[in-house]
């Protein structure tokens, strides 16, 4: 295990064990927040040795739910009830209920003398059967019998789609560790999971007609370390699953009533294909399984037919492994950087006519037909083809369903043409994103922020459609990209608790979500983690540090919170707290700088402590007017974000950043009254991977009256190389001292990408932080 999720899960452990409670009692205040649950003061129901698990339908789906409540009951208690006909009467009773509308639809009823979970199929009954599990109370040892309450719950999911997808191209896991993986699914009622098998890293599926692609495509000579350092590992790398390992799995997930979608992605991401059989690349190769992170030029080459011939193939053997109504085919970041200088892929364009359109390059509406020609064939097979948005580009297949990734416009645009949608966007749903801005005893993860509650916050209903056009948001995924997780422990940590989350945004009414209670139960949730032996991480037991603008008095508002109930004590000072240092009874007022550290205090013990600097200077808490408006994803709090005393730092995705594509920075600052200003800085991020660039031209502005400016410096900056490293760039311009009261900010960004970036003659985006003024 990373040593330092060891250190944080020691840290915690001392108060998140269960207790051994002498009276043990079921709490249906479980995750995810079921529809209706009604507690009575009648008498409850007593589950002890006597108590047998009862079929009202007799088929092998309940006999297989029966066992798994009856092993669910031992895991939680150490009782194990009999399944068959109760002599005591007292009995848990499985049964089938066709009244209820939804198919995943179930009732719970407790009374003194049984419970009775119904519902609309065997998944139905399944979802209440976890319902009980989560109720019940975590023993150490033996318990001599659990008291239930009398109850009635009636519950159904709001999305039948509720899914999570895992990538083990980049690194691969066990089949044992997939199926501990398909539980945790199951623990969060998530009825598919996405398996990511195949990339430019690995291909991890026995392919019975192309062996090469496990004996060549399976292993990589290295690992590059870190986040493309140029150094590498030296270590060789391979790891792939028998057609066997598959069936088992499959059966495993579909006896927790999960399916498994499986994904092999084309036309690009296929290098670790193409090391196999080069003869379908546009190069002839030779290539080899990619050794570091990204995305290869060297895609399908899509003017060739053995191309063709060899996707038939390998999807034809696909669907006899997964019943799966749809076959995933990525569709994703396929560079045409190969298919513009290759003379088979410049001679398909022109016998498909195929032309630049619509705002659609001719090397688009070419992947668009090989997406088409990859759907059209698993139609024939009697499926349904899935794919990240990017099949769009060039046109839309057909009866294919979409996934939003690259936030929701894809799917608003596939919902409005009438196409089903799974709403994932990397803003709210990617697990590989740091789940803590303490990144510094964080394991190294892709970058970005994605915090527990932003992850509880998402919706996934677009509000520009119509009733219409909503139908066609089928559900919901989060997805886990394992280029930065080497073993499934860190895995789990960087999954858990926010699939907790995730399941209400899947499964929970939005009438019923809300933050606090939301922790609250999580709270009492991470203790089935712990006797399950998961690695999750802690940081909801840590102080949440929340910083606002008071733009009328210049001052700088801090609030704090924790899950649960504990003391919340803090410095200003940048020293440690203690149990003695102040307690935290409401927001705390700013007025200059300040180093906060705060730790909640549980039972006398100590969380890992939380630390936030605020830096002031004249423009901090001062009001800010955005005369172009930033991108709707990475808007957070407005102008505000640029004079809120916080620094952005690596990631642009931590809120801290605002975003904006296709319009620039232009930012009135009023600083309240005549100040005397000599100096503006600000802060740019620059990810090239992710778009975004840095400025192109920064000025600087004054005026008395904030309508009349007068320029007072200004820089021009040179395009971006390749080479320029992803950084943080801070730029600072001086000028003779003035006094003005208005201060404008203008930053210009790169409209047209380079050519020798993939996004070319697309506009970037500009991310820019903490203006200061001097």
């Amino acid at each position: 295990m990373n040593k330092k999720l060891l250190t944080g899960a020691l840290a915690a452990m001392a108060f998140l064990l269960p207790s051994t409670a002498a009276g043990q009692t079921a709490d249906f205040n479980i995750i995810p927040r079921p529809q209706q649950v009604k507690v009575s003061n009648d008498a409850p129901f007593t589950l002890s040795a006597k108590t047998v698990i009862s079929l009202g339908t007799n088929s092998q789906d309940m006999k297989r739910n029966a066992n798994m409540l009856a092993s669910y009951i031992e895991q939680a208690t150490g009782i194990r009830p009999a399944i068959g006909k109760g002599k005591s009467g007292a009995a848990i009773i499985l049964t089938i209920d066709k009244t209820i509308a939804n198919a995943e639809g179930y009732k719970l009823d407790a009374d003194a003398k049984q419970i009775r979970i119904a519902g609309a199929s065997a998944a139905g009954v399944f979802y209440g059967i976890q319902t009980l599990r989560k109720s019940l109370p975590l023993v150490n040892g033996k318990a001599s019998k659990v008291s239930i309450p009398a109850v009635h719950i009636a519950d159904a999911p709001r999305f039948a789609y509720r899914g999570t997808h895992l990538d083990v191209s980049r690194h691969f896991v066990t089949a044992d560790s997939v199926r501990q993986f398909i539980d945790m699914l199951a623990l969060h009622n998530i009825n598919r999971f996405h398996w990511h098998l195949t990339d430019d890293q690995g291909w991890r599926i026995e392919i019975k007609k192309y062996p090469l692609l496990t004996q060549i495509g399976s292993k990589r000579a290295q690992t590059v370390i870190g986040h493309n350092s140029g150094k590498y590992d030296g270590k060789p790398y391979s790891g792939f699953y028998t057609q066997k390992q598959i069936r088992d799995i499959v059966k495993y997930a579909a006896d927790r009533y999960i399916t498994i979608v499986p994904e092999i992605d084309l036309p690009g991401h296929m290098q670790a294909a193409l090391a196999a059989y080069p003869d379908m690349g546009c190069t002839g190769g030779p290539y080899e399984v990619w050794q570091k992170w990204g995305v290869s030029d060297n895609v399908l080459c899509a003017g060739n037919d053995k191309t063709l011939t060899f996707i038939d193939n390998v999807l034809k053997e696909i669907t006899q492994l997964f019943p799966s109504k749809y076959i995933h085919v990525g569709g994703d970041e396929c560079p045409k950087t190969q298919w513009q200088k290759c003379p088979k892929c410049q001679a398909r364009i022109k016998a498909l006519n195929l032309e630049a359109k619509d705002g659609h390059s001719a090397e688009e509406r070419l992947q668009s037909y090989i997406i088409t020609h990859a759907s059209n064939y698993l139609k024939s097979l009697g499926r349904n083809t899935i794919g990240w948005d990017e099949i769009l580009e060039g046109g839309l297949a057909e009866g294919a369903t979409v996934m939003s990734w690259r936030g929701e416009s894809g799917g608003i645009a596939a919902a409005k043409q009438h196409h089903d949608v799974v709403m994932t966007p990397n803003s709210y749903l990617y697990f590989d994103y740091y789940q803590s801005l303490d990144k510094a005893n964080e394991p190294l993860a892709i970058g970005g922020y994605l915090p527990l509650e932003t992850v509880y916050s998402y919706e996934p209903m677009p509000k520009e459609l119509t009733a219409d056009e909503a139908r066609h948001i089928i559900g919901v995924q989060a997805n886990i990209w394992t280029e930065y997780m080497p073993t499934f422990k860190q895995m789990q940590y960087m999954a858990l608790p926010r699939l907790a989350a995730l399941s209400e945004v899947q499964w929970s009414q939005p009438a019923l979500k809300d933050y606090t209670s939301f922790t609250n139960r999580l709270t009492e949730f991470t203790h089935m983690y712990d006797r399950l032996g998961y690695n999750y991480a802690k940081h909801l037991y840590n102080v949440a540090i929340h910083v606002d603008s008071d733009n009328k008095w210049r001052e700088i508002l801090i609030h704090m919170t924790t899950a649960g109930k504990a003391e919340i004590r803090y410095t200003l000072d940048g020293t440690e707290p203690t149990v003695n240092s102040t307690l935290y009874t409401g927001a705390i007022v700013l007025q200059k700088s300040a180093k906060i550290r705060a730790a909640a205090f549980r039972d006398g013990k100590r969380s890992s402590v939380t630390s936030q600097d605020i830096s002031f200077n004249k423009a901090t808490a001062c009001p800010v007017e955005l005369l172009q408006p930033t991108h709707k994803n990475y808007t957070y709090k407005g102008g505000a974000t640029l004079t809120d005393g916080l620094l952005g730092d690596k990631g642009f995705g931590t809120g801290r950043w605002l975003g904006f594509s296709g319009n620039d920075l232009e930012a009135v600052i009023d600083l309240k009254q005549n100040t005397d200003v000599s100096s503006v800085s600000l802060n740019t991020c620059v990810d090239k991977g992710s778009w975004i660039f840095d400025a192109r031209n920064i000025e600087m502005s004054v005026s008395a009256d904030g309508k009349s400016f007068t320029k007072v410096a200004s820089k021009s900056l040179p395009a971006l190389e390749e080479q320029t490293p992803d950084n943080i760039y801070t730029y600072e311009l001086t000028f003779p001292q003035t006094t003005t009261r208005y201060v404008k900010v203008t930053a210009t960004s790169e409209h047209n990408i380079p050519e020798w970036h993939g996004g070319k003659g697309k506009p970037a985006f500009l991310f820019v932080d903490e203006i200061s003024v001097k």
